[in-house]
Parts: structure tokens; C-alpha cells; sequence
């Protein structure tokens, strides 16, 4: 790339970037979960619970290299185990004291790591692998993670104006037209696109190089349409992400619940209730998709390989917690406090927002009164997973299949984030995805584990009937008719 190139790019994503801050900081002064303006990080969540202090230490303290940790979470569903871990005592029990740190979004949650403020954090699928990489957005960075947080609990919302142009969930073009459903989906959504100007063509991800920024483009080009010439992609955090719609300032995003269903209840400008509905949760792109990963940089790992162990420990305890059903009710209420998600209705029921995709009821909304709620097991799945998802013997959600490492990096390369498919990409994985390291805590806890490192995914489970076969990735990235080779242009807000 030229430097004439750099310095326009450069200059135009700092033009937009201001505007559309602008028009975002305008509405959000205020955060949408802090009524009061205050900072996240005063309402992390603090001290002990009774419940945690009447726990039984397995590991002392004294035991461990650095018994005191400092670890971020970021206001969405998927904090639970974080929140499960502190509420029941888990990280006590096996001698950590942590101090858990709210951040404002997932690039502050990856940054946080990269930079020393935090020992270990929730990152996005993508961001350790594209930080071994050096994707666009991504800082290289020793970065790594030995467990998956939760697979779903994700979804992709789209704005009334979509909904009156005709769009509708996808669910419902399966419905209507079968094995051509991707096809009339996408000519709708193209001419949906054709109808807007420039400025109404926009989609929001929480992170660039991240899995929500792939599964757009992915969708997109699955349905013929190519997402580098129908519309941009700005970067915003999850708590924003509903404010920015009701304002114009993007049309559709994809975030982790509960801010799609947010979308559904919330109020518009004009009024009316809902701004948006959702168009398809993440598990109907790849069914049994991982979300988040526990992050945390090689040399903590090195450094304090007991605390390491401790920390996994605490949270696959607090992930089998969230997994039970008998369990749902308690979470989704206990992320609707303030020092976690805070997203509270002011009518109706606490868990409002929080609970369809804890409890498996998912409302897809719409403006036309029809109840789209469909129950669903895999709503988020943080252990074990539902009947349905294609699984090894042995397989549970925290598991880290590294041949999904190299699926991201397909999609790195698909997207010209990378100029070209690393060649020691397995090694990559090796480094970044710890599945050696999984496998032995959870021996001993007594966890069966896969016993490969690498899975091919059947085709079923991806929206275009396409599957990945790790022992071949450039054959795959080479079978998209739609892909890029130049570097992809990401627009903060």
C-alpha cells in the first residue's frame, strides 16, 4: 500500500470517525445502563458475597504466585460466569482474589490485557487469533486462551426501516422457500441496499477482525451480496449499540444479547415501541459457534502457571453452574444488576432483557404483533452442549477446537485483514489456542476432553451448507466467489 493511500485512508476514517462519535456521544452522554453517568469501572462488581466467604478453600492463597488478579468483564450476557464466579465464590475457592473490573468494550477488554491493566478477560472469538496474526484492528500480540466462555447468545439486528422494506427474520425465508431461501433473502437485502444512500448503509460489530464482523460479511456473501461494496462496518461498544440505531447513526449490528432484544422493547424516537428485530441469532450462520474465549497474555501463563490453573478452574465450575437449567433464572437475574449488564425494563419483569437467552425463550420481534418467540435449548451455551449441535465424545462448550482458530484465520485472509493465509498456521493455533493446556486442568477436575486438536465442521451447520475441512484452508478460502485481497477500511465511531 502506497503512503498516498495511508495518508487518505487515514484522513477519511478520522473525518467519519468524528462524525459519527458525534452523532453517538451526542445521544449517549449517558451510558444506557448507567442512569447516573458514572464510570464502569465504579460499578464493577465488589467485595465478597456471603456465599463466597462461607466457601471451602481447596487451594490456599499462599499456594499460588500471584493470588490477587485483576479480571474485566464487559456488560453483556456472557459476563455470567464472571458473575457466577464472584456471587458463589468459585475464584475463592481455589485461592484467587480477584477483582473484577467492568470494561467499556471489547476492544478496551482485549487492550486491557495487551497493556498490563488486567491479568485475564472475556475477548472476542478472533481477537487471540488475530492477534497472533496481525489482522487489521488487532495489535500483534502473545496473546492466548485455554477455554471457551459460551458458544451463541448472539444475534443480528436490523432497523424498522429494514423491517417495512420487507426484510424479515430468517427463519421465516426458510420457511417460505426452502433451499432457495438464501437466494431470495439476498435479492431483497440487495435491493434493500440499491434503495439507500451511502450514509443508510451501515452495520455495526463490537470489534473489527472479530467472529460478529465475519459472520456479517459471511451471511452477505452467502445470499450474493458483496459486503465490501453494499455498505460499511463501523466499530461500536454493546451498550451503544441501541442508541445508535434509534439516532440513525447505523442500520443494523451484531452484538451478544441483551442488547438485540433490547432493540425489540425499546422505544423510538417517534414513540413507538421497538427500534429493530432480530434477523437471525449467530448459532443459525454457524450452529455451535464459540463467542467468547478467557484471554489472558503468554508471559502471565508462564509466570503464574498455578494461578493459571486456578483461574480455569473457577470458571469451568462457574460455566457448569450457568450451564443448568434449574441454575437460568438466578443468572439471568443476577446480570440485571447494576455492576453487570444493568439492563433493566422499566416495566415488566427484571430479567426482560436478560432472559431469552439464558432460559431458551428468544423473541425475534417484528412490527406486526406476531409472537416470533421460539424456545430453543442452545440459546447460550456455556457447558454442556443440547442435542441438536453435532458434538465428539467428550466434547462440552469450554472445550478450544483449534482447527477453529484456523477457520478465523480463512476469514482474515478472505477479508484481506492479511495478505495472505499464514503458512505456519497451525503453529499459530498451537500458541494461541491452548487446548494442551484445557485438556490437562480439566483431567483434573475429572472432565472428559476430545481427544484431537482439530475437527472438520459438516455442513449443516453453516448457513450456506459450506463446510471446513482444517486440513485444507486455503482450498476453502480459494471457494468463495466473494472475498477480498486488499485491506478492508473500518470506520471507528
Amino acid at each position: 500500500m502506497s503512503d498516498t493511500t495511508n495518508w487518505t485512508r487515514r484522513s477519511f476514517i478520522t473525518g467519519l470517525g468524528a462524525t459519527a462519535a458525534g452523532m453517538a456521544l451526542s445521544s449517549c452522554a449517558v451510558s444506557s445502563d448507567s442512569p447516573d453517568g458514572d464510570s464502569s469501572a465504579s460499578r464493577s462488581a465488589k467485595g465478597l458475597t456471603e456465599e463466597a466467604r462461607a466457601i471451602e478453600q481447596v487451594v490456599k492463597p499462599g499456594d499460588l504466585e500471584k493470588s490477587d488478579i485483576t479480571v474485566g468483564y464487559v456488560p453483556v450476557n456472557d459476563c455470567a460466569p464472571f458473575a457466577i464466579a464472584w456471587k458463589k465464590g468459585f475464584f475463592r475457592k481455589y485461592g484467587l482474589n480477584v477483582k473484577l473490573v467492568r470494561e467499556a468494550s471489547w476492544a478496551t477488554s482485549r487492550d486491557g490485557l495487551i497493556f498490563g491493566r488486567t491479568d485475564a478477560a472475556p475477548v472476542v472469538s478472533g481477537a487471540v487469533t488475530n492477534a497472533r496474526i496481525g489482522a487489521e484492528g488487532a495489535r500483534h500480540a502473545p496473546m492466548c486462551a485455554a477455554m471457551v466462555i459460551h458458544r451463541h447468545g448472539n444475534a443480528m439486528t436490523m432497523n424498522k426501516a429494514m423491517w417495512d422494506f420487507g426484510l424479515r427474520p430468517w427463519y421465516e425465508y426458510q420457511q417460505q422457500y426452502g433451499d432457495r431461501a438464501l437466494e431470495e433473502f439476498g435479492k431483497q437485502f440487495k435491493a434493500y441496499f440499491d434503495s439507500q444512500p451511502p450514509e443508510q448503509r451501515v452495520w455495526a460489530v463490537v470489534l473489527s477482525s472479530s467472529i460478529y464482523e465475519y459472520f456479517v460479511r459471511y451471511l452477505s456473501a452467502a445470499a450474493g451480496v458483496d459486503p465490501i461494496k453494499e455498505f460499511r462496518i463501523i466499530i461500536v461498544p454493546p451498550p451503544q449499540m441501541v442508541s445508535n440505531v434509534r439516532i440513525g447513526a447505523m442500520q443494523a449490528y451484531m452484538v451478544a444479547e441483551p442488547w438485540n432484544t433490547r432493540a425489540i422493547y425499546e422505544k423510538a424516537i417517534t414513540g413507538e415501541q421497538g427500534i429493530g428485530f432480530t434477523f437471525a441469532q449467530g448459532k443459525e450462520v454457524w450452529l455451535g459457534h464459540p463467542d467468547r474465549l478467557l484471554g489472558v497474555m503468554e508471559e502471565f501463563i508462564d509466570k503464574n502457571p498455578k494461578t493459571y490453573r486456578s483461574l480455569v478452574k473457577a470458571m469451568i465450575e462457574a460455566c457448569q453452574y450457568c450451564s443448568k437449567p434449574e441454575n437460568h433464572q438466578e443468572v439471568a437475574t443476577l446480570l440485571t444488576e447494576r455492576s453487570f449488564t444493568g439492563a433493566k425494563p422499566k416495566k415488566g419483569p427484571v430479567d426482560k432483557f436478560t432472559r431469552p437467552a439464558i432460559m431458551g425463550e428468544y423473541n425475534y420481534g417484528g412490527f406486526d404483533s406476531k409472537d416470533r418467540t421460539i424456545k430453543a435449548a442452545d440459546g447460550t451455551i456455556f457447558f454442556d452442549i443440547p442435542n441438536g449441535i453435532p458434538k465428539q465424545p467428550g466434547e462440552h462448550s469450554t472445550f478450544l477446537w483449534r482447527s477453529r482458530s484456523i477457520w478465523l484465520m480463512t476469514q482474515a485472509a478472505r477479508w484481506g485483514q492479511i495478505k495472505e493465509f499464514p503458512k505456519n498456521a497451525e503453529e499459530l493455533a498451537s500458541k494461541g489456542w491452548r487446548t494442551d493446556l484445557y485438556r490437562n486442568i480439566a483431567a483434573e477436575m475429572g472432565i472428559e476432553c476430545p481427544k484431537d486438536d482439530y475437527k472438520v465442521e459438516s455442513p449443516e451447520v453453516f448457513i450456506d451448507k459450506k463446510g471446513f475441512d482444517p486440513s485444507d484452508p486455503v482450498g476453502y478460502l480459494k471457494s468463495f466467489e466473494i472475498r477480498h485481497n486488499s485491506p478492508v477500511s473500518f470506520f471507528m465511531s
